[in-house]
């Protein structure tokens, strides 16, 4: 009997990595199969070799959606089919983690319904992206964190925050390249405050387009240097011209920070 006819149970995975030395989430080409030129390993094939180690066989991990080259992750869900009987749901984590590089560690995983899906069960996904201002970054911290040169007004930039509820075209934010049928997407929330140190930009949405939450903190931060007004960036947003816009963030600040589902 191939082990594909055996029954099956579905597991929930709760990822945490840093994502500096990989080229983002997604693997580059099935799971299994060998890399072609000299493409950097992805989080999400590192997990699924970890897997088949585990299994003696190929298995293929969903995420709860993509991260791009470099950016980082606090919780990012995912969910793969297991064979394995004798194994509790519990044991991946010590399991996988004793395979994987230190940069990757599994927080959490629990049997799961059967037909949950990691990707298309995501109510919202948050992301939160870290900046340092007011003195010199050390220099690790230069992975996790984009160096402002200004004192930033906070007020300033929530007035900006502000604009970005409810359903809403993102398409001034959208990046050459992304291949979205539709760039309206539901932001539920997005404000900045202080966390030490840090400036941290929070934004909470159903999805994400391809950068977009880099653009927007980009934008943001460079439209408060240059102290613009509240309704000039409400009219870039409806004209949707990405060419008025302010530059995208670089990618070490950015975090996945926690992802929510309709059921588990």
């Amino acid at each position: 009997m191939s082990s594909s006819s055996l029954p099956r149970r579905n597991i929930k995975l709760l990822i945490s990595y840093d994502g500096t030395v990989y080229s983002g989430w997604q693997r580059q080409g099935a799971p299994g199969s060998a890399g072609q030129g000299i493409a950097r390993e992805t989080v999400q094939g590192t997990i699924e070799k970890a897997l088949e180690k585990i299994h003696k066989e190929a298995v293929a991990l969903t995420g709860s959606g993509r991260t791009d080259s470099g950016v980082h992750a606090a919780a990012q869900g995912a969910n793969f089919y297991t064979h394995i009987k004798s194994m509790e749901d519990w044991r991946f984590v010590p399991a996988l983690n004793s395979l994987l590089p230190r940069d990757i560690r599994i927080l959490d995983s629990r049997e799961t319904l059967e037909d949950f899906h990691a990707r298309f069960d995501t109510r919202q996904r948050t992301y939160r992206y870290f900046f340092i201002y007011g003195r010199d970054a050390q220099p690790w911290e230069l992975r996790y964190a984009m160096h402002l040169k200004h004192q930033p007004d906070i007020r300033l930039l929530n007035s900006y925050a502000r604009l970005f509820r409810g359903e809403m075209d993102c398409t001034a934010f959208a990046v050459p390249g992304d291949e979205s049928k539709s760039r309206s997407r539901y932001i539920s929330s997005a404000s900045f405050f202080l966390d030490g140190s840090r400036l941290v930009f929070e934004i909470s949405a159903n999805a994400f387009l391809w950068k977009m939450v880099r653009s927007i903190a980009g934008t943001l931060v460079h439209f408060e240097e240059k102290k613009i007004k509240p309704g000039y960036l409400g009219e870039i947003i409806s004209s949707g011209m990405r060419s008025m816009t302010g530059p995208t963030a670089p990618p070490e600040g950015l975090f996945l920070w926690k992802v929510d589902y309709y059921r588990e």
